[in-house]
């Protein structure tokens, strides 16, 4: 896996490191900053929970299927962690920018875009119209994992994909 990491991270170094190193503006640290949480899991599932306790039918059962979906697409997350371990890009680059306290368990995939696009997927799913405001929210948690030294592309790439599969089979099963 060594192998394949080293050849993404030749492929990939030079856009984290634009995104990560040109990008740098007060502006964008604070909207990055605001959907970096939006992806934690810890809003993901208080907000699928509240949803699916508190909206009324038909959106209380989309709450519950981005609740699952958040929960279940953690397990494929924390297997790839374990068992095909990455250093984060900060680790990599030294001239990288990071938070103060960053991570320091595998960097592949990410779980915050992985958690934006299990919770967000349900409801652009029930109401296609939401697609416009939610899918560039979803990838903006991508974003800004990158910009903030965290995870490579192919990191929020495999999260983007982990957490719209898991939704699209929660809401087949569910739903």
């Amino acid at each position: 896996m060594s192998r394949i990491y080293r050849l993404l991270q030749d492929v990939e170094g030079p856009l984290f490191l634009y995104v990560n190193l040109r990008w740098r503006r007060a502006a964008l640290n604070g909207l990055f900053r605001a959907l970096t949480l939006l992806g934690g899991a810890a809003f993901s599932l208080s907000f699928s929970l509240s949803a699916a306790l508190l909206a009324p039918h038909p959106w209380n059962g989309v709450g519950w299927q981005a609740l699952a979906a958040v929960a279940l697409s953690h397990l494929p997350v924390a297997v790839a962690k374990r068992s095909a371990p990455r250093l984060r890009p900060y680790q990599v680059f030294p001239q990288a920018h990071t938070t103060r306290n960053p991570l320091r368990d595998a960097s592949f995939p990410s779980g915050h875009t992985t958690a934006a696009f299990a919770a967000l997927t349900p409801w652009m799913a029930a109401q296609p119209s939401l697609i416009p405001v939610l899918l560039p929210v979803a990838i903006g948690v991508g974003l800004s994992r990158i910009y903030f030294g965290l995870h490579f592309p192919s990191d929020t790439l495999a999260g983007a994909l982990i957490g719209v599969s898991t939704a699209l089979i929660v809401s087949v099963w569910i739903g």
